[in-house]
């Protein structure tokens, strides 16, 4: 997004500002009549330009509120804007919001479960197709037991970091 600054005498800013209160702020009028003049301008066949696919959003807090803002995102290790930005979607979409360590690991975590997968595979096809005797079969059964045991811990952390994260983002009561 384009910015325009310009310098106006104290007495035009006070009138300007009084006349913008009315209409959203100094901002809304200054785009509304700057987009008015763009119009008009146009030749008649042009169309006016598409509304932009995304958006920037600015907040305006008091120094406690801000002091606050930045504590928080820190303990998190987030920037003031990626927290903010967690915030929203988290309420938005109701999802966990992760940061980018945590995201890797998850996606170990998937890694690791996908291993596992592979392997009870190989197992369950071997059993299916071979004919094995007790001792060696006692073996295999024991190896599926270790793995389903693996699977459930994996699962478990997962609902844990879950579950966690969606509190987190959860206001305090």
């Amino acid at each position: 997004m384009d910015r325009i600054t310009l310098r106006l005498p104290s007495d035009l800013t006070r009138r300007f500002d009084a006349a913008a209160a009315a209409q959203g702020g100094r901002s809304r009028l200054l785009r509304r009549l700057m987009e008015t003049a763009a119009q008009a301008s146009l030749p008649a066949s042009a169309e006016p330009p598409s509304a932009p696919l995304t958006g920037k959003l600015t907040l305006r807090l008091s120094d406690a509120d801000l002091s606050l803002l930045e504590a928080e995102a820190t303990a998190v290790g987030l920037s003031r804007t990626q927290w903010s930005v967690a915030l929203i979607r988290r309420r938005l979409h109701d999802r966990p919001q992760f940061r980018r360590p945590e995201a890797l690991a998850l996606i170990e975590v998937r890694r690791e479960l996908r291993r596992i997968g592979v392997n009870v595979n190989q197992i369950a096809r071997a059993l299916n197709t071979a004919v094995m005797d007790g001792v060696v079969l006692d073996l295999e059964v024991a190896q599926l037991g270790v793995f389903q045991a693996e699977i459930a811990a994996w699962v478990e952390a997962l609902g844990e970091a879950f579950e966690g994260n969606l509190a987190y983002w959860v206001p305090a009561s």
